[in-house]
């Protein structure tokens, strides 16, 4: 993100990359829950609720809806309603697959096929916070679908690059659904641990959420690419600019 961008106040401080008076689009640090969570740590959610009420002076409770999640050690694009008119128009796109969400990750080894779709049903058990993959129709299991694409390899490191499109929203989905086609993502501890090491940052990053203007239709592109750091460092910031401009204009790649 452009250091010269507009930044929320306070810490962290985050990369504001869309804002009106509906929308609220911001650049997830890493390792924040997007909301209250039993840790007690400082949360998305109540970080932009403050945010928004020293940079506009607002007195009282400020109103700010989740429209969709990042699990907690993942970074990037992510859009808060700041009305609940465009908190429930935006759910309904979501619900009626009018909003897009792409993202890039980093896993160990190649998938054998280099492009392709992934469908399992999860089972999340809430005790543990971990999701396994379950026969179709057991209790409780959802249906997870996404579909990727490699977009690199690196041999020496034995580790790919994959763009990665969901068109469900289940909780550790990306992470579980690629585990279990052998290719856990780098630095992932949950899902992953046999071949990371400990303290390693999951590669995971939400590279771009688009979606209708609940108000205006027009349409909306958040994009943030991914820090300049291993594993990303790996590949050349040229191919995560050149997929972003391709989502922008409504090419998918799939």
């Amino acid at each position: 993100m452009d250091s010269g961008a507009k930044r929320t106040t306070g810490q962290p401080e985050m990369a504001i990359l869309f804002e009106d008076n509906h929308l609220l689009g911001i650049e997830k640090p890493v390792n924040v829950p997007s909301q209250e969570d039993a840790s007690g740590d400082p949360d998305l959610l109540s970080l932009l609720k403050a945010d928004l009420k020293e940079r506009y002076r607002k007195p009282g409770n400020v109103y700010l809806g989740l429209v969709h999640r990042l699990d907690r050690p993942v970074g990037g694009a992510m859009i808060f309603a700041k009305t609940s008119k465009a908190a429930s128009r935006l759910a309904e796109a979501v619900r009626s697959r009018n909003f897009s969400k792409t993202y890039v990750a980093v896993v160990h080894g190649t998938p054998a096929q280099r492009q392709g779709r992934l469908n399992h049903t999860l089972l999340k058990d809430e005790r543990t916070n971990t999701v396994s993959v379950v026969p179709a129709g057991t209790p409780g299991g959802k249906e997870a679908r996404l579909d990727y694409k490699v977009l690199g390899t690196s041999a020496e490191e034995g580790l790919s690059l994959v763009q990665v499109e969901l068109h469900t929203g289940r909780p550790h989905q990306i992470r579980v659904q690629m585990n279990r086609i052998g290719c856990p993502l780098y630095g992932d501890q949950k899902y992953g641990a046999a071949v990371n090491k400990p303290g390693q940052q999951i590669a995971l990053w939400s590279l771009y959420v688009g979606f209708p203007h609940p108000v205006t239709q027009t349409p909306v592109d958040l994009v943030s690419l991914p820090p300049r750091r291993h594993p990303w460092s790996l590949w050349d910031e040229a191919i995560f600019a050149k997929l972003a401009a391709m989502l922008r204009g409504g090419e998918h790649g799939f």
